[in-house]
């Protein structure tokens, strides 16, 4: 528990295994590393046909509205919000350095509706929270991501904890013995899977 939110700790903190969360109650910043630890493997994204269906409803795009996806995520009324102010900034200085992304899921009238944030490193990507205001724009978004990963030569797209929500989109658990041999070899890759798409709009039906 303790330590700051600098870009330098961050990054350390995820090459390590490891990510921030508040304490509920505490007014402290824990870094977990959960076992067993919840990923989405990037060929095993359960895509069903209602989702098909909504991609055709949405716009994805990356990186064109970041602060506003963390503030969708961080909105106190969503239950278990654990998005402070300081982790807010702490991820927006990290978008601002080139680190942190936004894959975001529009509607045809020019509003976002859903989307996600997360950390890459290399060949990872660290998911964080992702919202959606209409049905399926937070599923629309991650199959951007997940396709966005899979083009750029990312191996390891990291959720955190498996939920029944996650697990139902193909979510697995590994112990945290295999998570971390990944992580390793994720990281050390020299990717950027966001290189070609930062500020670029990625048309949903592609994804």
């Amino acid at each position: 528990m303790g330590a700051d939110l600098e870009p330098g700790t961050l990054l350390t903190a995820y090459r390590s295994g490891l990510f921030p969360m508040p304490v509920e109650g505490r007014g402290l910043i824990a870094w977990w590393s959960p076992d067993p630890r919840g990923v989405l493997p990037l060929d095993g994204l359960h895509v069903s046909r209602s989702m098909r269906q909504s991609a055709r409803r949405y716009e994805v795009r990356v990186d064109t509205a970041f602060a506003r996806v963390v503030d969708e995520c961080r909105d106190p009324r969503r239950d278990g919000a654990w998005i402070t102010p300081a982790i807010k900034d702490a991820y927006v200085g990290l978008h601002e350095l080139g680190w942190a992304h936004s894959v975001e899921a529009w509607s045809a009238d020019d509003r976002l509706v859903g989307g996600l944030y997360g950390v890459a490193i290399g060949g990872l990507f660290a998911g964080e929270s992702m919202f959606h205001l209409e049905r399926d724009a937070s599923k629309v978004a991650l199959m951007g991501l997940v396709s966005i990963l899979q083009a750029g030569g990312a191996t390891l797209l990291d959720v955190q904890w498996t939920t029944d929500h996650l697990i139902s989109l193909g979510a697995v658990d590994l112990d945290r013995r295999e998570y971390l041999r990944r992580l390793r070899d994720a990281v050390a890759l020299d990717v950027d899977p966001f290189a070609a798409r930062r500020r670029e709009g990625t048309p949903g039906s592609s994804a």
